[in-house]
């Protein structure tokens, strides 16, 4: 099936979305992503040269990914067909490909387009390859997610990835402008004009999104049209017609991990009020509150540890509170505990000495224990030295004993080392008066 063969032009072609209308149909109307449509810029060149190879369009929803696709075709001079990861299977690319194998006979090229190609599992993404490869279809994939973790190695490596970014402010602003004032594709026949309040809010809440932007003014069009004479679009009119904000925001892809690693590097970063942000953003957009609350426990003893030892508590009980008043009441207790969380003093000397460690455990093996810290259960554990010259700790003044307690390998290896931050002061001190102390009995 042709690519976008309902979207037609001029006045019949109306009950098509203004977002479909307004598409752009060569390079020069399109709005954005000029790093790679820029003068002499990759596909300002390839375009010029009416060249086409295969490409991976990644990029945020409504950045442009489908419409470059129709614009890379159509500039080549090559049929583009749809392959859809929901209606299409391999009778579809069969007969798709027996096609492109006619017309390349006769000297033209077909880019199959394949949009949303994340959906697509191994082996479906594996039936391109050998099409690919032979050059009967040039393939030109779109996709939101990472293709790295999407995408199979032997489709990138004969594809070149080209990453698209959100559409700016003022990027959003020429598309609604354009919408309004084209008489033939968009809304420019019934003499609409938007306030400026609303034009800003329009293209705040956009979030980059070309699609969105056109539908809520599609829709707020229409809710004017019901008021005789009314020709001004206010900020309730798009309000209303936008209802409520769609966080961008995919709990099994890349954001996912993009934002909670941002909130935790808030809360690592002692900044309350991002850390809040950051929680909200994810509370709001459907992510697990428990996976949220998991991290905060680990962060409480990674980044704070004993410069606040309260705050492991902190977190474990806020994971206890979620599981006990559900939402949403819940966020409460995980709000506060984010907030603790990113005003504690930090320390990461306890998890630096787990890694140092786990390190000599991996390097040394298992060290024997020294004999004096052996129990002796038996006669002939007793005889061989098992506890022999152990000093009980609370045997000594202040239960401080100079003993050795590592491997004689690691004989006086230090691990811990606490930092001037919050308790872990008070640790520090309390460890060097017991070095001086050993210090003194051995002398």
């Amino acid at each position: 099936m042709e690519l976008f063969d309902t979207a037609g032009a001029g006045k019949g072609a109306k009950a098509v979305p203004l977002a479909e209308r307004m598409r752009p149909k060569a390079l020069d109307e399109f709005v954005g992503q000029q790093h790679l449509l820029g003068p002499g810029k990759f596909l300002r060149g390839m375009v010029g040269a009416g060249e086409l190879r295969s490409l991976i369009l990644w990029g945020p929803p409504g950045s442009g990914k489908t419409t470059l696709a129709e614009i890379l075709a159509s500039s080549g001079g090559a049929r583009c067909v749809r392959f859809s990861a929901v209606t299409s299977g391999v009778k579809d690319l069969k007969k798709i490909v027996e096609e492109a194998e006619r017309l390349h006979r006769l000297g033209k090229r077909t880019v199959l387009f394949v949009d949303e190609i994340h959906h697509f599992n191994k082996a479906q993404q594996d039936n391109f390859l050998p099409h690919v490869e032979r050059g009967t279809l040039i393939l030109i994939g779109a996709t939101t997610e990472n293709p790295s973790f999407e995408v199979i190695s032997p489709l990138l490596s004969r594809a070149q990835v080209l990453v698209l970014q959100p559409l700016s402010p003022a990027d959003i602003g020429t598309i609604v402008d354009r919408a309004l004032s084209d008489r033939q594709n968009g809304l420019g026949e019934f003499g609409l004009e938007i306030a400026d309040d609303a034009r800003a809010f329009l293209i705040d809440q956009s979030q980059g999104d070309a699609r969105i932007a056109l539908n809520a003014l599609e829709t707020a069009a229409a809710l004017l049209k019901k008021e005789k004479g009314a020709r001004r679009i206010d900020l309730p009119r798009i309000q209303e017609a936008l209802q409520k904000k769609a966080l961008l925001y995919d709990k099994a892809g890349e954001e996912h991990y993009n934002v909670i690693s941002a909130f935790i590097k808030s809360m690592r970063g002692s900044d309350p009020d991002a850390a809040v942000y950051w929680l909200m953003r994810m509370l709001e957009a459907g992510e697990d509150p428990l996976f949220i609350a998991r991290r905060m426990i680990i962060l409480a003893a990674e980044d704070i540890g004993n410069a606040d030892p309260q705050a492991l508590q902190v977190a474990v009980a806020a994971k206890d509170a979620f599981h006990f008043v559900g939402l949403p009441e819940g966020r409460i207790p995980l709000a506060q505990a984010a907030t603790y969380l990113a005003s504690a003093p930090k320390s990461n000397a306890s998890y630096k000495a787990m890694l140092a460690a786990a390190n000599d455990v991996e390097d040394k093996g298992t060290l024997p224990v020294p004999l004096h810290l052996r129990n002796a259960p038996t006669p002939l554990m007793e005889k061989l030295g098992y506890g022999k010259d152990y000093r009980y700790a609370h045997d000594f003044p202040d239960h401080v004993v100079g003993q050795e307690h590592l491997p004689d390998a690691l004989r006086g290896k230090k691990y811990y080392s606490p930092t001037d931050s919050g308790y872990e002061k008070t640790i520090k001190d309390r460890l060097a008066g017991w070095e001086e102390r050993k210090r003194g009995k051995k002398s």
